[in-house]
């Protein structure tokens, strides 16, 4: 075999650095954000929120959100193809229940804001499946994990080393 047909490498490459570790730079705000993810989760369901906090992260391209909120849900007992078919949903709704896909449209639609709001017939549905104060923390927790998600983004935190809670 030529040198110059061998095949590239299979080294993985390393990790990047994160460019701050902002929970130690802004403690208060850090605990703020616990303070409101907390109040967020009270009455919704774990599992629900785990795919919602899943689809923000693959929206946004947080890595770190990502890898830990898969971790998390798995742990808790999610199965793996409910979470690999998230970003498919629309092709995969027999996954999902039909509160979770109103649950998974709203996050959707309040995360990617380009058109400027929230469709009505989005919030619609999420409310015929949502009683008012169920739906009120569950934007709570959308908007929430949006925060999240940008904290870890523009600090570039590291995916890969989250360990979930037993």
């Amino acid at each position: 075999m030529n040198t110059n047909d061998a095949p590239e490498s299979l080294e993985i490459l390393p990790e990047h650095t994160p460019r701050m570790d902002w929970t130690k730079l802004a403690p208060e705000a850090f605990k703020a954000m616990i303070r409101l993810d907390t109040a967020a989760r009270q009455g919704l369901d774990p599992a629900l929120l785990d795919l919602v906090k899943i689809r923000a992260s693959q929206i946004n391209r947080c890595a770190f959100c990502l890898d830990m909120h898969s971790r998390d849900a798995l742990a808790a007992g999610e199965r793996a193809e409910r979470i690999i078919q998230l970003d498919a949903w629309r092709e995969s709704k027999h996954f999902y229940t039909a509160r979770e896909i109103a649950a998974i449209e709203l996050t959707e639609a309040i995360t990617v804001l380009t058109d400027g709001f929230v469709p009505d017939e989005v919030y619609a549905r999420a409310a015929a499946r949502f009683d008012e104060g169920e739906l009120a923390r569950l934007i709570v927790a959308i908007v929430t994990i949006n925060a999240w998600n940008r904290f870890g983004v523009s600090t570039r935190l590291v995916p890969g080393h989250h360990t979930p809670a037993s």
